[in-house]
């Protein structure tokens, strides 16, 4: 992280947005993350089976806690419309995703057992923990401070996967399902469709409402947790490929 203020930012940058900044604060694990080795052969299709079928146990694990901090949100939520698209998401999630999860590991031959009842990694327990706390112990803005870096940073890679490797589907979007199994073309898909971006574009307009209004203890909090967060991905990518279990970083204080 820089240390720079988000006023100063904003003095010498033309339209800023609150999360320009808390991106540009989280660098370099921002870059690692969005064009990590695992997001690129996950796109190219060239991704190892094993590491992705890793790598669904351990989102799986943390999807139910995802729900939860989501959950938080819509209570936190400043008025109805904003409470109605957390509520809209969070039914993609709980219908559509969870889908795909049971599918994609039928096919990837992931037992019963493993997915349901996970062993998490050190990575995994951290992200599990990090977005229930900022939820529970901050406000409307340290919960979207954790769900916003989340969401954006496959929305990220995703479209960029989508553009580099796929064709234009019916609607325009660039598609990655040419050629590709399907848990690796709908992964995609799912964070590329035209519904997600609008999605993660919006939540970033929630967060760029209330940044600039935050006291300066606040403000710094806000940007440990979305740092901690991009921080997480990065390392949630590079647990796939490693046994045993890896070690994150200690924790940020808040």
């Amino acid at each position: 992280m820089t240390g720079e203020t988000y006023a100063a930012y904003a003095e010498h940058t033309d339209e800023p947005r609150f999360t320009d900044w808390l991106r540009e604060q989280s660098q370099p694990d921002w870059d690692a993350a969005v064009e990590h080795r695992f997001v690129k052969e996950l796109g190219a299709g060239t991704l190892d089976e094993d590491a992705f079928a890793e790598y669904l146990v351990q989102d799986y694990a943390f999807v139910d806690e995802l729900v939860g901090t989501f959950g938080h949100a819509v209570g936190q939520a400043p008025d109805m419309a904003a409470k109605r698209q957390l509520v809209e998401f969070l039914d993609t999630v709980t219908d559509e995703e969870d889908d795909y999860f049971e599918r994609s590991f039928a096919a990837l031959g992931v037992a019963d057992e493993r997915w349901q009842d996970p062993e998490p990694t050190d990575a995994t327990a951290a992200f599990i923990d990090l977005p229930g706390r900022a939820a529970r112990e901050g406000g409307y803005a340290e919960t979207l401070a954790v769900l916003v870096p989340a969401e954006w940073i496959y929305e990220s890679w995703a479209t960029a996967a989508a553009t580099a490797h796929g064709d234009p589907d019916s609607d325009g979007l660039p598609s990655a399902g040419m050629g590709l199994p399907f848990y690796f073309a709908e992964w995609v898909d799912l964070h590329a469709v035209d519904s997600f971006v609008a999605f993660v574009d919006w939540l970033r307009g929630e967060l760029d409402a209330i940044g600039p209004t935050l006291s300066p203890h606040r403000e710094a909090r806000v940007a440990s947790l979305f740092d901690r967060t991009v921080m997480l991905e990065r390392q949630f990518f590079e647990t796939a490929y490693e046994k045993p279990q890896a070690t994150v970083d200690s924790e940020v204080s808040p």
